[in-house]
């Protein structure tokens, strides 16, 4: 099903990510179509603004067979197409590969899925300011409110604390390493991976695009503030729940990155 929607979707979805037409929904399956398309406008988000260079990368849960998940191949974001999207299995085996090359660490997504069944989209970044809090003792915190989802904290994942014979390579290679990062993770919507970047999961592509987007703003806005001395007012957990219970407008964000990414 997945190929031959593929085939379907226009040279125009391919080369720029932009909405499919009607005769994408003609197959029959109009939420596997927009989660393509939401996945590309995503890769090409992300790189846009910053957050993915060219490693980094974007899955979503299959919306008819929540025990798949589907994800580009081994590509630069920039320049991901629908054609190369591919579906995988939660041990993250590729259902129809077609020669294509994989993620190496597509063990990060497909476990977090087995942990969580309440993600349904995640992200890998190299995030740059992100970064230095994961090597760092100072642990990363809100200090704006649009990055509030951070107040329940943010776990830092050492792969030196897997006993693996991978974890010397601080890539998640295997489904071991996978596994310990996602319970690392736990219940929270962020974890940083120690000199590598940061894991970001959410209930749908567009909600984790936000929260990779202002996880990054954040660590900016955090180092800025201790960088001027003094005592540092991050907000507290219960602002931070008080607005993690309101409804957030995701979709204002979504169509501003979106047409800055596709040029529109």
């Amino acid at each position: 099903m997945l190929r031959f929607i593929r085939a379907l979707l226009p040279a125009m979805l391919a080369l720029a990510g932009c909405a499919a037409p009607a005769a994408a929904q003609a197959t029959g399956d109009a939420a596997l179509t927009a989660q393509l398309e939401d996945l590309v406008v995503a890769n090409r988000i992300l790189a846009q603004e910053g957050i993915l260079d060219v490693y980094g990368h974007v899955s979503a849960r299959h919306p008819s067979r929540p025990d798949h998940y589907l994800m580009s191949r081994s590509r630069a974001p920039i320049l991901v197409t629908a054609d190369d999207i591919m579906e995988y299995d939660l041990d993250s085996q590729p259902i129809d590969p077609h020669g294509r090359r994989s993620v190496i660490e597509r063990y990060i997504h497909g476990e977090i899925y087995k942990a969580r069944p309440d993600v349904k989209a995640v992200i890998h970044t190299h995030s740059p300011t992100v970064v230095p809090f994961s090597v760092s003792e100072v642990p990363l915190r809100p200090v704006a409110h649009v990055a509030s989802f951070l107040y329940v904290g943010v776990p830092v994942w050492d792969s030196r604390d897997v006993d693996d014979p991978d974890a010397v390579g601080m890539l998640v290679r295997n489904a071991a390493l996978g596994k310990s990062l996602a319970q690392a993770l736990g219940n929270k919507p962020v974890v940083l991976l120690r000199g590598h970047g940061d894991v970001v999961a959410a209930a749908d592509v567009r909600t984790a695009v936000r929260y990779a987007f202002y996880t990054e703003v954040n660590a900016r806005l955090q180092a800025t503030a201790i960088a001027l001395g003094g005592q540092v007012k991050y907000l507290s957990a219960e602002e931070g729940a008080a607005r993690e219970k309101r409804e957030a407008d995701t979709d204002r964000g979504w169509e501003l990155w979106k047409r800055k990414a596709l040029g529109q």
